[in-house]
This record gives structure tokens, sequence and C-alpha cells, in this order.
């Protein structure tokens, strides 16, 4: 809508009415753009030669989580460090995927066993950038304060715990501020193309990237990568092995084989809402249903990082996936169809979001799973539920529910089969289905970002393959910096 249209009717304007994209409503419009046709043509492009736009000791890939904390681990232990990201800026899904809602970083009894790096990106965060219940409360089972911070998304199971909302703005000035501050060279709005090296017999050995930009197409060399695409497209890229379970043909009925775009809306009470959820429950129930019933899906509203803003993490589409463009680019619009459907529909039925308005639709896409690396030990739920602690740990998970114990992450799935010079840290982390639901929330990627880049640093300095090194050293590196570790410490090389 012009800005002259919004001047001659802005009543409609402001409900965000469906006049945006048709007057027929949500039912009449069309779901998504016509597949391309498949083509089997090929061009051929002459050979050229790529400038080497700079050599590095360490190079990261992807800007998430996972690669700024290894970006982080690796400066920290004097290496030459840069990092390469496809946006224009740092924090992936956590910051530009609105994925605000730092899942949990602590235990059933409160101990923060996911610490380090992730812990120190939260603690810089200036006052007012972060919501969530003091150290004080966790692991509390009082039932009023489960009952505040459920709302907030800080308890589960009946235990408060360290699970923060964030302000994504101030995320991701804070992580750039410390790459950047303490020496790693950042490279924005570069995208990874190849992989130099791999693709070959037992034993190859990854040596840098290609990236595309502005400037063209350039190569970086490095001693040793961080694949932290969270699509292991490094590993992808250089012949190495994956796996990919996905499922694509609209039958997951897990979260996992979901994606959507996220968003956020200011101008709105959340204090009313909630109040209405805790002394209406049945209004509450029937204005949900209602709103299932007339736009045929319903997404929960959570509280932001203030009382004023609110996120949807959804609403959640299946049948994509997001290895392919044209999945990408039909959820992308879909995402934003469904985004104003719910405004126009909170704006009429529910208490406190009478003057609600756009904040913002996520940039970056939520992918949840597409591949995971086949490591040298993938994690299991079968060892987890059985509360296996891995000789090679180099990280602990909070476990789903107080049946089980902490998590032990072995380094081993970080470590890829064949592939020398890379490891990888975040989402597509060596594990099975199951496990991978918990081992792609934020925190998990910066506790397997800030281990891959350790681990990357060591054998960049030692001139080891990442298989080689001693697991102790990489251990004492990390408990150095601030990480959480089970006793007792392993030593020798994990091959």
């Amino acid at each position: 809508m012009s800005e002259s249209q919004r001047e001659a009717n802005p009543e409609s304007y402001f409900r965000g009415g469906r006049d945006l994209f048709t007057d027929a409503g949500l039912r009449d419009r069309p779901r998504s753009p016509a597949p391309a046709v498949p083509s089997v043509a090929t061009i051929t492009e002459p050979a050229r030669e790529t400038p080497v736009h700079e050599e590095t000791d360490v190079l990261v890939v992807g800007g998430g989580p996972a690669g700024t904390a290894a970006a982080l681990a690796a400066r920290r232990l004097g290496q030459r460090v840069t990092l390469v990201e496809r946006y224009g800026d740092l924090g992936g899904l956590s910051a530009g995927g609105l994925v605000i809602w730092i899942d949990r970083m602590t235990d059933w009894e409160g101990t923060p066993v996911i610490a380090g790096i992730g812990a120190e990106l939260l603690d810089r965060l200036p006052e007012g950038a972060l919501a969530g219940p003091g150290p004080e409360l966790w692991g509390s089972t009082e039932p009023e304060q489960v009952a505040h911070w459920r709302e907030r998304l800080s308890a589960f199971r009946e235990t408060v715990c360290r699970s923060p909302m964030i302000d994504p703005e101030w995320l991701k000035i804070v992580s750039h501020e410390a790459l950047v501050g303490e020496g790693v060279r950042v490279l924005l709005h570069s995208w990874v193309v190849a992989a130099i090296g791999g693709g070959g017999a037992d034993g190859d050995v990854v040596r840098g990237a290609i990236f595309e930009s502005k400037q063209g197409r350039r190569a970086i060399l490095a001693k040793v990568v961080v694949d932290a695409t969270g699509d292991l497209d490094v590993i992808a890229q250089a012949g190495g092995a994956f796996v990919t379970d996905a499922q694509t043909d609209g039958t997951g009925g897990n979260v996992q084989h979901t994606m959507n775009t996220a968003f956020t809306w200011t101008g709105v009470d959340m204090g009313r809402w909630l109040e209405f959820k805790r002394t209406d429950p049945a209004g509450h129930r029937a204005l949900m249903n209602r709103g299932r019933e007339l736009l045929g899906y319903l997404d929960t509203p959570h509280v932001g990082w203030r009382d004023d803003v609110v996120v949807f993490m959804g609403p959640r589409m299946s049948g994509y996936s997001g290895l392919d463009v044209e999945h990408l680019s039909a959820v992308e619009l879909e995402s934003r169809r469904r985004m104003v459907d719910h405004l126009d529909f909170f704006r009429r039925e529910a208490p406190g979001f009478e003057g609600a308005w756009i904040m913002l639709a996520a940039p970056q896409i939520g992918v949840r799973m597409t591949r995971r690396l086949a490591g040298l030990h993938p994690m299991s739920a079968d060892e987890w539920r059985a509360g296996v602690r891995h000789p090679d740990e180099i990280g602990v998970s909070p476990s789903p529910s107080q049946k089980f114990p902490t998590i032990s992450v072995p380094y081993r799935a970080l470590v890829p089969h064949r592939l020398d010079g890379v490891v990888v840290g975040g989402r597509h982390v060596a594990s099975d289905a199951a496990t991978q639901a918990f081992m792609r929330e934020i925190p998990q990627c910066w506790m397997t970002g800030q281990a891959a880049g350790t681990a990357a640093a060591v054998a960049a300095r030692t001139g080891l393959a990442p298989r080689a090194l001693d697991v102790g050293e990489i251990r004492r590196e990390l408990r150095r910096q601030g990480a959480f570790l089970h006793e007792p410490a392993a030593t020798g090389a994990v091959r």
C-alpha cells in the first residue's frame, strides 16, 4: 500500500487487512507460486583464475552463534582468524532469525552447564536488552516463580531456568564488537560457494574456501576451517559424508521438519494479554480456537525482551527443504502473508493487541534441519538416556527432562569421518534426529562452536589434523575459557 493510499484509507492500513493481498480472503488466495519448470540445459563457463583474498590460520564459515563462538575461541588461542558471513550482521538465527528466546542453559538444579562464550555474550548485553530470571532463581520450583516465568519461556517442567529473551539488535552489536575487539577479521556480505580441497581419496584435506561478494569470486586459504554454516555447506562442498533425514513431503509431524519466518510486533500490552490468559482461561482457549478456525492455523504470542514487544516463532510450515531455493522463496512469501493474517486477527480479537504494528519480519528464515555431519561418533538418544559420559567430552547440554542426567557431548561428533583440515560446530554436529532436536538450540550452538574453534586453533598451532589432537589439551583450553565440563579429563587422540 502506497503512502497516498494509507492517507486515503488509514483504517484499512491500520487493520493490516487482507486487502493487502486479496479481497477474497485467506482461503481463496494462492498458497505459493507455481514451481519452476525443471531444465536439463547446462552452460559451460570459461576457466578462470580466482584471486586469493587472504591467508589465515583459522577460517570460520558462518557468523551465527556457533561461528561467533568459534572465532572468539580460536582468536583467544593466538591464531589469525577470519570469519565469513553471508548476511550483514552476526548472531545468525539468534538475531537475524528472531530466535530471541535463548533456550535452557542450566540443568534442573540451576547449574549453568552451558557457560563460556555464550554466557559471556549474554552478560555483555546492556540493561533493557535481556529479560529473564536472575541466578538466584535458576533451579527454583516455587509455584509463583514458575507461573511467572513460564509465560516468559523461562520455566519448564515446573522449574525456573536460565532461558532469557534478548534484544536481537543488541546481540548483533555485542557479537560483532567482541570479535573485532579481539582482532578477528570479519567479512560480511560474503557467501562461501565452494571448499578448497576435499572430494577425492581417503585423507583429503580442506585448505580453505571460495566465496563470492560484490568484489566477485575470491579465495581464502587456511590451515583449518570451521564449518559453522548450519547446513554443513563446507563439508558437503568438499565431498564429505553427511546425513539428511528432514522430511519434505509434508508428512513430517515433528517440528524438526518445519520452516518459518518469525516476526515481532510492538505497540502491544503483553501485561494485559497475560492477565487475560490468567483470569479467563476459557475465553483464551475460545479465542485461540476461533483464530485456528478462521485462518487454518494460529501461532502463540510470546512476551519479548520488554512488555510492549511480542514475538511469534511461527507459524511453522512442513513439506519444504531448506536446501531448495524454490521452497525457501515460497516459505518467505507465505510466512509474511500469515504474519498479516495474524495481525488482522489479533488486533480485532485479542486484549492488549489493539494498537499492534509490525516491528520486523526476520531477515533470516527459520530452518531447523537440513544436513548433519556423519562424524566419528554421532550423538544418540540411547546413549544420553543411559547417562553415558564420553571420554572426549567437550561440552555438556541440559537434558530434556528431569528423568535424564545432563548430556555429554563428544569431540568426535565435531570431526568428519574422512576429511581433514575441518571441524564443525552448530546445529549440524553428528547426531541422530532426536538428539538434534535440542543440539540445534542457540546455547548448544555456542557450546559446540566454542569447542570447534578451540580445536581448530590447536590444530593450526600444532600442524596436526583435528582427529589427531590430544583431547585433554582441548578440554584444558575450554575450561580456561570458562566452559563447563564433567570430570575426569580425557587424553589422547580420537581416531
